[in-house]
């Protein structure tokens, strides 16, 4: 049977190419790990650049990505194993098969905050100083991984019929959903929120450099924690493969308690006009 791919609707033809970018002879390159690596690159160098904007030694940021990319990625997988483990008990050789999808960004910022913190220990920097540099990167490094949920057919949301409906082959599909052709991309409304939430955090960030207003030490994490989590509440609700803990979604627990720190983290630094505690002896900040 030939297909005319002119009279096929458009959203048949929003669907992933596949998880693999190339293969070379033993080497196989796949988008999702092509991906990550590119959010990492893009995000040391960013924050390397907004470091040098606000006087700090821009080399820094770069020993602490390595720190970073050490606790993140481990405990991005390690979280969502857990979480998993009926499946994974029965297949441990994809405990470690993370180039084929399966780690949760919650875990990634678990682990990523407590290298930061023994980071900011050992080299006597203040670790808000450091999540304020980090933070637009991060959620830049989100929107950027997101998409290797789309080449790997993963991380889709109910059936739907809007026109910007993403077509999932079968096999990708839960069992109890088969014969639906087309889903919500949370993926894609995924990226598009942390992109907003990246937009809003740079504008924050150079006013804050012109004094308009100048923002305390801790604000951009602070935002970033409460922006990202609103938008991940509301989108996880759309999922079909969403991590559980019996009846509860576990990233909207996690982000209903991101939006409740980050409000009151701000609230502490701009009601009771107080530095938030650190690792090292808090400046005096009226402002940065």
């Amino acid at each position: 049977m030939t297909l005319d791919i002119c009279t096929l609707p458009m959203a048949f033809l929003f669907t992933s190419p596949g998880p693999v970018v190339v293969e070379i002879g033993p080497i196989t390159i796949r988008w999702y790990g092509l991906l990550i690596a590119s959010a990492v690159l893009i995000g040391v160098s960013l924050s390397q650049y907004l470091a040098k904007r606000r006087n700090v030694n821009p080399d820094l940021l770069s020993d602490l990505s390595i720190w970073l990319v050490i606790g993140a990625i481990p405990a991005a997988r390690i979280y969502y194993v857990l979480f998993e483990w009926s499946e994974y008990a029965q297949h441990p050789e994809r405990i470690i098969a993370i180039w084929q999808g399966g780690i949760a960004i919650h875990g990634a910022i678990i682990g990523g905050t407590l290298a930061a913190l023994i980071f900011a220990k050992l080299k006597r920097v203040s670790f808000w100083q450091l999540t304020d540099l980090v933070a637009p990167s991060l959620i830049l490094g989100q929107a950027i991984g997101r998409w290797g949920n789309f080449f790997n057919s993963e991380a889709f949301g109910r059936p739907t019929n809007l026109p910007w409906k993403l077509y999932i082959p079968i096999e990708r599909r839960p069992p109890e959903l088969a014969n639906f052709e087309y889903f919500h991309p949370t993926f894609l409304y995924e990226s598009i929120w942390d992109l907003m939430v990246f937009a809003l955090l740079i504008t924050l960030f150079f006013r804050s450099l012109a004094g308009k207003p100048r923002l305390r030490i801790g604000t951009l994490f602070m935002v970033y924690l409460a922006t990202y989590s609103l938008g991940r509440l509301w989108i996880e609700g759309l999922r079909t493969d969403s991590l559980m803990l019996g009846p509860l979604r576990i990233a909207q627990v996690v982000s209903l308690t991101g939006i409740a720190l980050g409000l009151a983290g701000l609230a502490w630094l701009y009601v009771r006009k107080r530095p938030l505690p650190d690792v090292v002896s808090p400046v005096k900040d009226t402002g940065e």
